[in-house]
């Protein structure tokens, strides 16, 4: 196992990450980037008061949920329910916190499936219970877009982002909404290299959106819904308790990251895979081989970021307060494709197994629990 871990530089970082105040090496923004306002925030996401520790049980788990149709993206109800997106079928589905059969809440329409695209990421914002919207990120006929709906209604969803290349790879499509209310979007560059250092092409970057679809105050480049450049296919983004931000990184032939991610700064791909030590570009923290990880959700429970990993088929655990990643749960399940943390602390996971590159096994795709320690 080939690891680089470089998480000791989170506390070197920390205080310019609460700032904001990184720039892109390869071009400037038009105006520095700021903590939005407090009529734009909403409350942070903390550790759950049942989990002090915020450590999940990893020796305890529990199938909640089989026979789910290539889960994708993940999102948590107020009320402990998750929200669940097949990515070929197009269908939401509401998985209830104590587990159980899925329910068929919704269909996306318009979704087209195929290759690394159909329904990927979902989100729901801090006002859910109030709004009842809930975002998903997906492929079209022409594109790959942001939309967000109301379940219990029957009118279209309503586009709010659109115009990201598609592909039959590389896609992105994880969507979250960060501590401060913005949508983020983590996007691909449809195997199209050039798109990630172009800043005016949403496509292999990470976008921050208000969550009407508009470039967030405070964005690097003004007008622009870019906050991240240089990346190849995001499909995991995280925050600590701390505001830090993580995007997760699938490489080509060599090293998959986890990126810091600063606002306005430029990772590097195509010109840099893995580290480079170039100050045009910004060094992930953590970096491994391609066939142990093939990354894609993220999540953070205490100090520790969860990386779910398909190629790779186990669960890294990253201190964030320094030392080693860990593999956990290496082969146990297969592919695994998302990891989130319910409001009750649990951390659920979700496998890839029936996506064409895995082998199914039996009740496959599944979602599997581990209650908080």
């Amino acid at each position: 196992m080939t690891v680089l871990a470089r998480t000791s530089r989170l506390a070197l970082t920390a205080a310019g990450v609460a700032a904001l105040t990184a720039c892109s090496a390869t071009s400037t923004p038009d105006s520095s980037p700021g903590t939005p306002t407090a009529e734009a925030t909403s409350p942070r996401a903390t550790t759950p008061a049942s989990n002090p520790d915020g450590t999940p049980d990893l020796n305890s788990p529990e199938t909640v949920a089989t026979g789910i149709d290539v889960p994708w993206g993940l999102a948590f109800r107020s009320d402990g329910s998750a929200l669940v997106a097949e990515r070929d079928t197009g269908r939401v589905l509401r998985v209830r916190a104590g587990g159980g059969e899925p329910e068929e809440i919704y269909e996306v329409p318009g979704v087209a499936e195929g290759g690394e695209g159909g329904l990927l990421g979902l989100a729901v914002a801090a006002d859910h219970a109030e709004t009842g919207w809930v975002y998903a990120y997906y492929t079209a006929d022409d594109d790959n877009r942001i939309v967000r709906f109301r379940p219990d209604r029957t009118d279209d969803p309503e586009v709010i982002f659109k115009g990201i290349a598609k592909g039959p790879r590389h896609n992105g499509g994880r969507i979250a909404f960060g501590p401060d209310g913005m949508l983020y979007a983590g996007t691909g560059d449809a195997s199209d290299e050039s798109r990630s250092q172009d800043r005016d092409d949403p496509s292999g970057k990470i976008l921050r959106l208000t969550p009407e679809g508009e470039p967030a105050p405070g964005n690097p480049w003004k007008n622009s819904p870019v906050w991240s450049m240089g990346h190849r296919n995001v499909q995991g983004l995280a925050w600590d308790s701390q505001d830090r931000m993580y995007g997760i990184e699938f490489g080509q032939n060599e090293w998959d990251e986890v990126n810091l991610i600063e606002a306005g700064k430029n990772y590097g791909w195509p010109d840099v895979e893995g580290e480079a030590d170039d100050d045009r570009y910004a060094d992930p923290l953590v970096q491994w081989t391609t066939d142990e990880a093939s990354p894609s959700g993220a999540a953070v429970a205490g100090d520790t970021l969860y990386v779910a990993g398909l190629k790779g088929e186990r669960l890294w655990t990253v201190p964030l307060s320094g030392g080693d990643a860990k593999a956990e749960l290496a082969g146990e399940y297969g592919r695994l494709r998302t990891v989130a943390v319910a409001p009750d602390g649990s951390l659920w996971l979700t496998t890839s197994n029936a996506d064409g590159r895995g082998d199914p096994r039996d009740g496959d795709d599944r979602i599997v629990r581990f209650p908080a320690g």
